[in-house]
């Protein structure tokens, strides 16, 4: 079926449409009353909204995930945010190689843009992986997770509760059932609860350093030197934003948002507010509590996001490095852009320049929209748009407030930070444009 499709779209449109039709289908079925805990319909516009929220693991929500919806329309979020998270592409060959049907080029080739990935040999082993490595993480996740809510939800629900948490923090969807306890909570009433916080933040991590430093990490073990430049790159700038932004969140908030808490309760809240805007969505603390510096660290690791082929959303860590690389070889005059002993490609870097100028002007486009439109706060709103475009799902209280041309402006975002806007971009000029004439150059003053 994917091979046949082919013939008509490119692999990127493939991926483009498959995503908008899963979000419709999911709107479709949120739409039954069956679907709400009041049995009536719900609105297109909230149906619509949440299902790309699942679908792109976003984890923006403009009602409370437990109160409105049923057991039936958390299991649609559920299937959609799983979906979302590993691909449809990836499920569709999985579905193919367990009916033992033949993975042709066009069906690697497809894997291929799926996992965001260069080579071409090793996808059929790579998906298997991917799968293998998805039901372990998700299921240790589940179980460590149930054992910790057993006691106060019983077996039935504790399991249910474990799993449904488990698929979304992996993800990096960042849905929540806490508005049992109080709506909009998050993970707020665990805040202090080291165990359900540290397995969090593992499934955060580990679906968010992507698939292609999973497979390294498995065939390499611990032999740093051996892993790849990529794996490399996501690896070292992983560690550095998740302990080096914790610091700097306990310095922030330390004596302000944090002040009632212990020590150790301290750490935890840093940690996770380091961890889960790369790109989950939880949040132990009350964001829109947050001093403004908080909140503006928190937009840059939501622009950051975590790695390319992962579940999480962002520009992406190595864009991150690649500029940061570009920028010392410029101020030291330095030929070549150098890092681990392997010099990148130019291509690399004009990628990583167009796929950040290009998150960066719609976020502060729609941040001027939301502005505009119903005169929010400026950190908000900012807040609000990029955690939409890098696929968070943090809010300092908005996403409830935003009217129907704002909440449009979101679920485009929501949508262009999963498929990918350059992706997307380019998909409608699939085909490179040589000019048979060279324009003549000339210099132009810079800085």
């Amino acid at each position: 079926m994917l091979s046949k499709l082919t013939k008509w779209l490119s692999g990127t449109q493939l991926i483009a449409s498959g995503f908008f039709l899963i979000i419709l289908l999911g709107a479709a079925l949120l739409m039954l009353p069956f679907a709400t805990r009041a049995g009536e319909h719900t609105s297109f516009f909230t149906a619509l909204f949440t299902s790309a929220s699942a679908t792109c693991v976003t984890g923006l929500i403009v009602v409370d995930t437990f109160t409105h919806w049923t057991l039936f329309g958390q299991i649609v979020i559920l299937c959609l945010i799983q979906i979302g998270g590993l691909g449809f592409i990836t499920i569709g060959i999985t579905v193919s190689m367990l009916l033992r049907r033949k993975i042709g080029l066009k069906e690697r080739g497809l894997i291929r843009e799926s996992f965001n990935i260069i080579e071409l040999s090793g996808l059929v082993r790579l998906t298997k992986r991917v799968i293998f490595g998805t039901l372990l993480f998700e299921s240790a996740g589940a179980a460590l997770l149930f054992l910790c809510f057993l006691p106060k939800m019983g077996v039935l629900q504790g399991l249910y509760y474990g799993v449904f948490h488990s698929v979304s923090a992996f993800c990096n969807a960042g849905f929540d059932l806490m508005g049992r306890y109080e709506g909009f909570s998050s993970l707020t009433s665990y805040y202090g609860h080291p165990v359900v916080m540290t397995v969090i933040m593992l499934l955060i991590l580990i679906g968010g350093i992507g698939f292609i430093v999973w497979s390294d990490l498995y065939e390499h073990k611990l032999k740093f030197r051996k892993y790849s430049l990529h794996t490399k790159i996501v690896i070292s700038s992983t560690l550095i934003l998740v302990f080096g932004g914790a610091l700097i969140f306990y310095f922030i908030e330390g004596n302000r948002l944090f002040s009632d808490m212990s020590v150790t309760e301290k750490i935890l809240s840093s940690l996770f507010c380091s961890v889960t805007p790369r790109t989950a969505g939880f949040n132990s603390v009350d964001v829109g509590a947050m001093t403004d510096a908080g909140k503006l660290f928190t937009v840059i690791l939501m622009f950051i996001g975590g790695a390319p082929g992962s579940t999480a959303g962002g520009v992406k860590v190595t864009t991150i490095v690649i500029l940061f690389i570009y920028m010392k070889a410029t101020l030291t005059r330095t030929v070549g852009y150098n890092v681990f002993g392997r010099r990148l490609e130019d291509e690399a870097l004009h990628k990583a320049a167009a796929v950040f100028c290009m998150n960066l002007s719609l976020a502060m486009a729609a941040a001027v929209t939301l502005c505009a439109i119903q005169n929010f706060n400026g950190i908000d709103a900012l807040l609000e748009v990029f955690s939409a475009i890098g696929t968070v799902g943090m809010t300092a209280g908005l996403t409830t407030q935003l009217n129907a041309v704002n909440r449009s402006v979101i679920i485009l975002l929501m949508y262009l930070g999963r498929v990918g806007s350059l992706s997307f971009a380019m998909s409608f000029a699939n085909k490179k444009k040589i000019a048979h004439v060279m324009q003549p150059a000339e210099e132009i003053n810079i800085g």
